[in-house]
């Protein structure tokens, strides 16, 4: 599908459509196109704004990165669902968002009016609040975020370990970290991993027993854990708290989600973090119009994010309360639960997994985990010709 730029809406009587616009293809976004597909909106144009021509399901990320899927694996097309979903869509990235004037600028200088807003856009790692703690980030690391990008240099990497072993440092003491660092051992075997936590425990945000149990996962895969934080990269070294040096040839960062730049400016209400503020209904609290889920919102359980069962539930609620906004309806509140299911892979087919204080691990629970995620993903890709 080609990109298609604004033009005025009206016809010859001089109706205007109300503008729906969908700022970003993230899972939750992916959920409101499937629902679009089969429920129509009345008396609103839609418009999503996303720059690539796939969504990279991040659940299954780490798979690729140990070499268990390909990447065509783990993407699900957007064409098949902007088409199907009869919405228009614009191959741009958001500038600035002007949430008073209701104007959202593009990355080509153009910009879009909106009757209401929906901010789905995925994480983000900010390379300038990173660049400005870790000086040589930019230059010198390889970022997790976008996946897109990250998805077409670690086959480079890969083949660069084929050659010699590498020393590679993964900074982020997170889930995401921790699988990846296992992930990597997995695929490079001759490499040197090691995994910087930052000063308090690997999976520090998980219950104690899931802790115990990356430990024990990280120790026999010989990978390095250092409660330590990086304060600099140079090209051959990680510069460390301490004052030490750690050799290395690829600094892969993991760190967590960060707010993205525009959000500073744009007038919307943020939490101590920087993230958009937004009530029961996924809406923010200071612009009614705007609606937020995802890494961007301030409702967000971080954790919850990396799984398909984030936007299995949250998608859904957006696209009825969307719905319901275009027709002057009342919306419905969403409450994330509060117990859920996390599966972090392990690198080599096993996995631990966590509800509540509960937690196992084995090659069983790799199986459900491998289970959900292309089941995720082929939900959206029944129609398009291919399969997971």
């Amino acid at each position: 599908m080609t990109t298609t730029e604004p033009q005025p809406l009206q016809d010859t009587q001089g109706y205007h459509p109300r503008e729906l616009v969908l700022l970003g293809a993230g899972h939750g976004h992916v959920q409101v196109l499937a629902y679009l597909a089969r429920h129509p909106m009345l008396g609103a144009r839609i418009t999503l704004v996303a720059p690539h021509p796939r969504q990279l399901y991040s659940g299954m990320v780490p798979g690729f990165v140990a070499g268990h899927y390909a990447l065509e694996d783990c993407v699900i097309p957007l064409e098949p669902l902007v088409r199907r979903a009869g919405v228009r869509w614009l191959h741009r990235s958001v500038k600035a968002l002007d949430a008073d004037s209701a104007t959202v600028l593009l990355d080509d200088g153009s910009t879009l009016h909106y009757s209401w807003l929906s901010v789905n856009t995925g994480p983000v790692q900010n390379r300038t609040l990173i660049e400005h703690d870790m000086p040589g980030a930019r230059e010198h690391g390889l970022f997790v975020r976008p996946i897109e990008t990250f998805g077409a240099l670690w086959p480079k990497v890969v083949a660069l370990g084929q050659q010699k072993p590498l020393r590679i440092a993964v900074i982020g003491g997170g889930a995401t970290g921790v699988e990846l660092a296992m992930a990597v051992r997995h695929r490079l075997p001759n490499a040197a991993v090691t995994l910087l936590a930052g000063h308090a425990p690997a999976c520090a945000n998980y219950p104690p027993a899931v802790q115990q149990r990356v430990l024990t996962a990280l120790k026999p895969r010989q990978i390095t854990v250092l409660q330590d934080v990086a304060l600099g990269l140079n090209g051959r070294e990680v510069r460390l708290g301490c004052g030490a040096d750690l050799a290395c040839d690829v600094p892969l960062i993991a760190i967590g989600a960060q707010p993205a730049p525009w959000l500073a400016g744009s007038g919307l209400a943020v939490d101590g973090q920087g993230f958009i503020a937004v009530d029961a209904c996924q809406r923010s609290t200071s612009h009614p119009q705007v609606f937020a889920v995802g890494d961007i919102s301030a409702r967000m359980d971080r954790t919850l994010a990396r799984s398909g069962v984030y936007a299995v539930r949250a998608g859904p609620a957006l696209a009825a309360n969307l719905a319901a906004a275009v027709a002057n309806q009342s919306l419905k509140p969403h409450q994330p639960p509060a117990t859920t299911l996390n599966l972090l892979s392990c690198g080599n087919r096993t996995a631990i997994a966590s509800w509540g204080n509960f937690s196992a691990q084995g090659r069983w629970v790799w199986w459900l985990k491998n289970w959900i995620d292309r089941r995720f993903v082929a939900r959206f890709r029944q129609h398009d010709g291919q399969r997971p």
